[in-house]
C-alpha cells in the first residue's frame, strides 16, 4: 500500500511539473487573445468576418485571366495548392538572391507568368489574392524556410525590430516585448506576432498587409517610414515570422 501511494505521489509531482514545463515553454500570444469577446466572435464567424469578403473577391481573382499571356493563376496552381503557402514566406525565388513576401511573390507572377503589370500595394486586387491565398492556410503553423540564405536578412530584421527610431526614440521590441500585454491608451499592448494578416482592422475599416501596420508602427514613433517596396519590410517580416514560427495562422484576423 505504502508503496502504491509511493507512486501515486510521484505521478501526481510528474504531471504537476509537465504541465508547469508546458505552460512555461510557449508563453506567445496571438493579438486575438488579447481582443475582446465580440472581435472573436467576428473573427472566427466566417459571415460576420469583413475579411472574408476580400478572401471571396481573390478567389475570383485567382481564376480570372490576366496580361497578355491571357492566363490565370488557377492555370498553374490547381484547386488547394495554396494550403501551407503563406505560412512559408517571406522566402527566396528561383533564381533569385533576395527574399520576397507573399505579396512580391504574387507580383513575380503577374510579371514573369501572366506578363501583367505588378499590382500597386495596398490595392484591393493585391489584398484579395493574398487573403484567399492566406485563407488556405488558416490553421497551419507558420513555418520559416531552412534556406540558410534567410540568415542575414532575418538578422537585418531583428536588428531593425530592437533598434530605437524616431522622435520619441522607441523600438518594436520596448512595445512589444518588453511591455507585452499592458495597457496604452486603454488597449493592450500585444506581442505583434503576425499570425492574422492580412488582417481588417477596424481602425482602418479595411483589410491591410502586415507591411501596412509596419508603417504605421514607424509613423507612431514619429519616425520616416520606408517606402512600399522598401527591402526593409521584407526583413522585418522574415524576422516576425520566425518570430511566431509553429503559431497557428489565422487570416484574415480582425483586430481593433
Amino acid at each position: 500500500m505504502r508503496t502504491a501511494w509511493i507512486a501515486l505521489g510521484l505521478a501526481s509531482v510528474f504531471v504537476a511539473t509537465f504541465a508547469l514545463a508546458q505552460g512555461a515553454a510557449d508563453k506567445r500570444r496571438s493579438g486575438y487573445q488579447d481582443m475582446g469577446e465580440a472581435l472573436q466572435k467576428m473573427q472566427d464567424d466566417d459571415t460576420a468576418n469583413p475579411g472574408m469578403l476580400f478572401v471571396q473577391l481573390g478567389e475570383q481573382l485567382f481564376g480570372r485571366p490576366a496580361g497578355a499571356a491571357n492566363k490565370s493563376c488557377a492555370d498553374c496552381h490547381g484547386a488547394g495548392s495554396m494550403k501551407g503557402v503563406a505560412a512559408r514566406y517571406p522566402a527566396i525565388p528561383k533564381d533569385a538572391d533576395k527574399p520576397v513576401d507573399l505579396e512580391g511573390r504574387i507580383n513575380l507572377c503577374r510579371t514573369a507568368n501572366q506578363r501583367a503589370e505588378p499590382l500597386a500595394p495596398e490595392s484591393r486586387d493585391l489584398l484579395s489574392l493574398e487573403a484567399y491565398v492566406a485563407f488556405q492556410s488558416r490553421g497551419q503553423p507558420i513555418a520559416p524556410p531552412s534556406d540558410p540564405r534567410l540568415a542575414p536578412f532575418r538578422a537585418q530584421g531583428a536588428e531593425i525590430y530592437r533598434r530605437r527610431q524616431g522622435q520619441l526614440n522607441l523600438s518594436c521590441a520596448i512595445c512589444h516585448d518588453d511591455n507585452a500585454g499592458k495597457k496604452l491608451a486603454g488597449v493592450t499592448i500585444p506581442q505583434a506576432h503576425p499570425t492574422g494578416y492580412p488582417i481588417y482592422r477596424l481602425e482602418w475599416q479595411a483589410l491591410g498587409s502586415l507591411k501596412r501596420r509596419l508603417r504605421n508602427c514607424l509613423i507612431g514613433l514619429r519616425a520616416e517610414a520606408y517606402a512600399y517596396d522598401a527591402p526593409e519590410y521584407v526583413a522585418l517580416e522574415l524576422y516576425l515570422m520566425d518570430r511566431a514560427k509553429g503559431m497557428l495562422l489565422e487570416a484574415p484576423g480582425v483586430r481593433p
